[in-house]
């Protein structure tokens, strides 16, 4: 059958293996619409796993594309996880499901907030969550009104925490709590990578001083940073008071009629269901053929270790939660991702593709050692990447091979073709972190709705904070991870002393990755 021939290596990676040996073996019209109705749910799966511009506008070529966007960012935080893992952790699989069911009640609420406000949750980065309200799509003259909106939403957010002020738990009540933080200007917005492998992230300054607003905010509260403020107009009946760390927090003593609970609702994001109609051989290979072409640019934007996953778990729809002990790197590239302001808003293809080499050049080494780089991701200090091994498939050598990636990955950034500024090469390093330890690795948001597999806990925190340490092209480990490189005597592991890491109650001995001998 010359069309199945057509479409077999597609199916390969979109359909589970006992799926694709069934239609090899029996392409009948009964085997094609099972496929057919797979790929039909696996793309209601990834739709809900991409941002709302990626699952309107898939890219269409293997090229890099990017725009400049004015618009205010919201950041979240969540204070309070580190004790709620640790409270279900021993309890295995029951622990597992109880801590989905408490994140994932927090991420529906915030997650419907959002978008009754007309947010574009852009990702969840472990528990916290970037939002995007477009300067464009609100049509105001100096970005006043998205700024309202990205407020009101906030404020929105923040009083829906009361639902979890008190959680009951095996170790007693607990509770969280969540930091927010609006910044307003330009950034752009680029789709990266190979058509294998794509990542769609935010670059500039803009999207830096955003998670830095969060940073310095105070839970409980909407921080505004002080160009937000700038473009609230003096009519507008929104009282702020100083905060001690920068910019300002917003009082919140807006009557729940003037607040309201809906902002402008843009753009559903579910994608109309294709109905069948010609049932015959012929009319299905017709749409299964069109399925995979909508599904193969989406795909893209996955690991592919996660891809699998959700191919075989889509007539289930979930992915089971589990604790399992890995290894979690970040990586930073220092003097990149915010050089698109240097030529704002002209010529920005340069550093754009440049950190799209990164990526896929990281991608390829992460990947060429069993690991997975989940995303890149935000913090204070800029753009990084999250990686992982040993999540999906638990192995003791996990850290001996996020080791010798993140060796590989400091030479592959040296020996990047950087852009250049006012004729010389621009500066480019980076710095990483790695830890090994128990995670909590589950698809995290609204369960049917915008969610991503991710993986959460204090070995992910402090992988953040030791990479946030490190100097250029240093790579700094936790106790842990040095422990077990200690059993292999190729790696060169130097102490470097006690170190107080934020969310630790007494200081931990960190560790420096040096080259090989």
């Amino acid at each position: 059958m010359a069309e199945l021939e057509n479409i077999e290596r597609s199916l390969r990676d979109l359909a589970p293996a006992d799926l694709y040996a069934a239609l090899w073996v029996d392409p009948s019209a009964q085997t094609l619409s099972k496929v057919f109705n797979h790929l039909r749910t696996l793309q209601h799966v990834l739709i809900d796993y991409v941002p709302r511009d990626v699952s309107q506008q898939p890219p269409t070529s293997p090229r890099v594309r990017h725009r400049w966007h004015q618009g205010s960012l919201l950041f979240t935080d969540l204070a309070g996880f580190t004790p709620l893992f640790a409270a279900n952790a021993a309890a295995g699989r029951a622990g597992a499901e109880a801590l989905l069911a408490i994140i994932n009640a927090y991420f529906a609420q915030m997650v419907e907030l959002i978008s009754k406000a007309g947010g574009n949750l852009l990702e969840f980065t472990g528990d916290a969550m970037l939002v995007q309200f477009c300067h464009e799509a609100y049509q105001s003259d100096n970005g006043e009104a998205e700024m309202i909106q990205a407020i009101y939403a906030g404020l929105r957010m923040q009083r829906a925490m009361a639902n979890f002020a008190q959680l009951e738990t095996a170790q007693g009540p607990l509770s969280l709590q969540m930091r927010l933080g609006i910044h307003p200007g330009p950034f752009v917005a680029a789709d990266i990578g190979t058509p294998m492998r794509r990542a769609h992230v935010l670059l500039g300054q803009t999207v830096l001083v955003a998670k830095q607003t969060e940073a310095a905010g105070t839970v409980g509260r909407v921080c505004l940073s002080q160009t937000g403020c700038d473009r609230l107009s003096a009519s507008l009946r929104l009282r702020l008071e100083p905060n001690t760390a920068g910019g300002s927090l917003v009082v919140d003593d807006l009557s729940p009629e003037t607040l309201g609970e809906y902002g402008l609702t843009l753009n559903r994001r579910r994608a109309a269901s294709s109905i069948l109609f010609d049932r015959s051989v012929p009319g299905l290979m017709q749409e299964i053929e069109a399925s995979l072409q909508a599904l193969e640019p989406l795909a893209s934007y996955l690991p592919r270790s996660v891809l699998q996953l959700l191919v075989n778990t889509a007539a289930a729809r979930r992915i089971p939660p589990a604790f399992p002990t890995a290894a979690v790197a970040f990586v930073n590239l220092i003097g990149l991702p915010e050089a698109v302001d240097a030529d704002y808003p002209n010529d920005t293809d340069s550093v754009v593709s440049c950190f799209s080499h990164a990526f896929a050049l990281i991608n390829g080494a992460v990947e060429r050692q069993r690991g997975i780089l989940q995303k890149v991701t935000y913090h204070s200090i800029g753009s990084d990447l999250l990686i992982h091994f040993g999540v999906l498939n638990p192995e003791t050598d996990a850290p001996l091979r996020a080791a010798e990636t993140l060796l590989a990955i400091r030479d592959l950034v040296a020996q990047l073709r950087p852009p250049t500024r006012q004729g010389q090469p621009l500066p480019i390093t980076c710095r990483m972190g790695l830890t090994y330890g128990q995670v909590f690795a589950a698809e995290i948001g609204e369960p049917r709705g915008r969610r991503e597999f991710n993986v959460l806990g204090d070995t992910v925190n402090t992988a953040a904070r030791l990479m946030s340490y490190a100097a250029h092209n240093q790579i700094l480990l936790d106790a842990a991870t040095h422990q077990a490189l200690a059993l292999d005597a190729a790696y060169d592991c130097r102490f470097l002393g006690m170190l107080a890491l934020k969310g630790k109650a007494i200081p931990q001995a960190i560790y420096s990755l040096a080259s090989r001998p």
